[in-house]
């Protein structure tokens, strides 16, 4: 396992998928995760969200507006920007529908047991 620290003005990759979403017969947010890790990050971490809804996950009838029943999920990773960057590249490829952005962001307080 390799552990490194973080500190200082590093980058966020976010993820926005679904959560019926897969990529090779598993879990995309799975796959995501599992690619941070294979790309040695500090750390992935997959939050559910309640509800949402992107440009395809709306329908509109006659009776009411239909949400998709596909939840939400973020996957974040916060790591150094040469690691964020390249693993940006390699979920690029592996989300189909969804949304990834990069972000600048400060570690403040980052141990690891």
């Amino acid at each position: 396992m390799m552990i490194h620290s973080l500190k200082g003005n590093v980058k966020k990759v976010t993820a926005y998928v679904g959560l019926d979403e897969r990529y090779d017969d598993r879990p995309l947010y799975q796959a995501l995760v599992d690619q941070a890790r294979t790309q040695g990050c500090a750390g992935a971490t997959v939050f559910e969200g309640i509800l949402g809804f992107g440009p395809s996950s709306r329908d509109i009838d006659k009776h009411a507006l239909r949400m998709s029943t596909d939840k939400p999920l973020v996957v974040t990773v916060i790591d150094e920007t040469q690691r964020v960057v390249a693993l940006s590249e390699v979920w690029s490829r592996m989300v189909k529908s969804g949304l990834i952005i990069i972000e600048d962001c400060a570690v403040v307080h980052y141990t690891t047991p």
